[in-house]
């Protein structure tokens, strides 16, 4: 009796056995079936949709208008950085079957140095491609820095609303003085030069440093004014109006025309329908991956 009741339980335990291995081969088998069903889902939708990693690789193989875009602040630090600004700007240049490219600028401006780049490398690449031309698009935005770019263009467009311009250079802060002495507050600022904290804001300013960086500003707007001219060339207002347009002052778009700043009104879809010929628009823009 104690044997065959031995052997009922070897039984038994064999058939839990088996039936626990039959599970994990149904899983395994699933779990494939599972992820092969996933890829072949995958494929398919890359095939009909195209890859959201090509950024338009079917298109870059046809005709088309180059764009790269400016947006926000122009900092080394931010997506509208000079780097990542001429990387889009070279690939554009470089492909074969881009007809034009187009700097489309939406941007109150930023670094100079970073701007500087950006229209040094654009005329650069226009003599070496000087069959292709480059078309600078304001969108709501093109000032300061951001029309500094645009001055290298081959023409300007720009919405009738956008707003254009604010040729000028600022640079601010706040000064803390009097009020640390209210709240009795000694300041403690240890120096090696004359100058070294005359930007200081818990520091007094002197009259020689405030001529001093005056003079660093008005020489860095006359440099700015210097490639405006260059840039525009014999389409500038030289009329009454020439003071007023490199004050700082900012135009709408049908001002800015009149002025010789823009060459005329247009959206980014129109300038590469109606003056490129290539409808087609592929964005070689570079972003930072977050």
């Amino acid at each position: 009796m104690k044997k065959n009741s031995e052997q009922e339980d070897k039984w038994v335990e064999e058939i839990i056995k088996e039936t626990f291995s039959e599970q994990k081969k149904a899983r395994r088998w699933g779990i494939l079936f599972k992820s092969l069903t996933f890829i072949y889902l995958f494929v398919v939708l890359i095939l009909f949709i195209g890859s959201p990693f090509n950024n338009g690789s079917d298109k870059e193989n046809a005709a088309h208008t180059a764009m790269v875009t400016v947006n926000g602040i122009i900092a080394a630090d931010q997506d509208a950085n000079a780097n990542f600004i001429v990387t889009g700007l070279r690939e554009a240049f470089e492909s074969e079957f881009s007809q034009a490219v187009m700097l489309v600028i939406n941007s109150p401006g930023g670094s100079p140095v970073q701007a500087g780049y950006v229209y040094d490398e654009i005329k650069r690449l226009r003599a070496l491609y000087p069959h292709k031309k480059l078309y600078a698009v304001i969108a709501e935005l093109g000032a300061s820095g951001g029309y500094y770019m645009a001055a290298a263009a081959d023409q300007i467009y720009a919405d009738k609303a956008s707003l254009v311009g604010s040729i000028g250079v600022t640079a601010s802060s706040f000064g803390f003085v009097d009020l640390m002495k209210k709240m009795g507050v000694e300041r403690r600022h240890f120096t090696s030069g004359e100058h070294k904290a005359f930007l200081d804001p818990f520091s007094p300013t002197k009259n020689s440093e405030r001529e001093f960086w005056q003079e660093v500003l008005d020489v860095t707007h006359q440099q700015f004014i210097k490639v405006v001219r260059e840039g525009r060339g014999e389409r500038i207002d030289k009329g009454e109006n020439l003071a007023k347009l490199y004050s700082g002052l900012i135009w709408n778009g049908e001002q800015a025309l009149e002025l010789g700043l823009i060459d005329g009104l247009g959206s980014p879809g129109f300038v590469a329908r109606e003056i490129v010929k290539a409808e087609n628009i592929v964005d070689y823009s570079v972003k930072f991956c977050y």
